[in-house]
């Protein structure tokens, strides 16, 4: 049964939608890369809502640490409700909207084309609004996302945004990784099974904390955000660092806990922050790459293949989208309409 809903099929789609992103949208992103160069950008910034906001969160740890580029989230309200924007020049204003229709996101990109900012859109939308605001748009060629919860569009946001960074940087090794992830993204979909074996465990949970750090930071947000849409549950996104400044008060016997440690710069702090959390009789789930946390952690979600951690964004979520599905399946939820939001949200 859950086979047959819109959200199930569009995780299993990820792959073949950064296929045909990084085939088809290189010429509009490379594009955007020589515009970028040309009109001497020295900062970046995102307007958008929601799962978009959070690739908007990748976009600062992947364009500040391979581009050297300052990235702020905008803050819409600035624009439409107190009227005072800030100055723009030498920023590239980057709009990021799987829909492109909701009203906030578009002012930004009018404000920025008024004061003679250069500007480009990341939709699914390239008829939209928002897009006509744009100099550049990428398109994200996911086809139609029925389900609620977006996941296609999030990972083709992701890669494009991977993409951008890499033609940046013009680092033919950043350029081959990224070519590499969609096979990847497929191998990690073999864990379809072990994530809806698991869930049962967690189906009368009434909050989380999910924890991520660098360029997974975006994928916690994420996470939190599949959960709250689709299992009504409270889940709280933190840094392993924030997490360590206070939250961990919250810890008690029981309290369950979402890890991402994939391996790279950030994998032996996760693992002491697992290792702390344990102290706590916290119960973890951990999303990793590295077998050796298996045994330290109630539930690992071991991924069968590693990239590179820049990318492991791409694929970290996925087990993350799959065990949102089959845990509000196992609670009795719909998937594909989950209560009280829409699809497209507008708002100013």
């Amino acid at each position: 049964m859950i086979k047959q809903t819109n959200l199930y099929r569009e995780i299993h789609e990820q792959p073949d939608v950064l296929r045909r992103l990084l085939d088809s949208q290189k010429g509009p992103i490379e594009e955007l890369a020589r515009a970028m160069k040309k009109h001497h950008i020295q900062q970046v910034m995102i307007a958008a809502r929601g799962t978009s906001d959070n690739a908007g969160v990748y976009a600062k740890y992947v364009l500040g640490t391979m581009n050297g580029l300052p990235v702020a989230m905008a803050a819409p309200s600035l624009f439409t409700i107190y009227k005072h924007p800030p100055r723009l020049s030498n920023t590239l204003v980057l709009g990021i909207s799987q829909s492109g229709k909701s009203p906030d996101i578009v002012s930004v990109l009018v404000e920025a084309k008024r004061q003679g900012a250069l500007t480009a859109a990341l939709t699914n939308t390239p008829e939209s609004e928002l897009a006509g605001q744009a100099d550049v748009v990428i398109d994200l060629i996911a086809g139609e996302e029925k389900a609620v919860a977006a996941t296609k569009t999030y990972t083709g946001e992701l890669g494009a945004i991977a993409l951008l960074s890499a033609l940046l940087a013009d680092d033919p090794i950043m350029k081959n990784e990224l070519q590499a992830v969609p096979e990847a993204m497929s191998a990690v979909l073999s864990m379809n099974d072990l994530v809806a074996g698991a869930v049962s465990r967690y189906r009368y949970i009434k909050q989380c904390v999910v924890i991520g750090r660098g360029y997974n930071y975006a994928t916690a947000f994420e996470l939190s955000l599949k959960l709250q849409e689709l299992v009504y549950i409270n889940a709280q996104p933190y840094s392993s660092a924030d997490f360590m400044h206070g939250p961990l008060a919250l810890i008690d016997t029981g309290f369950p806990i979402i890890v991402f440690a994939p391996s790279g710069s950030m994998f032996d702090e996760m693992r002491e922050l697992i290792d702390r959390v344990r102290d706590c009789k916290a119960e973890i789930i951990c999303i990793t790459d590295e077998p050796s946390l298996a045994q330290s952690v109630h539930t690992p979600l071991v991924l069968s293949t590693s990239i590179p951690e820049w990318l492991s964004p791409l694929t970290c979520i996925m087990p993350g989208q799959l065990f949102a599905l089959y845990l509000a399946a196992t609670c009795g939820y719909d998937v594909d309409r989950p209560r009280s939001i829409h699809k497209i949200t507008e708002t100013t």
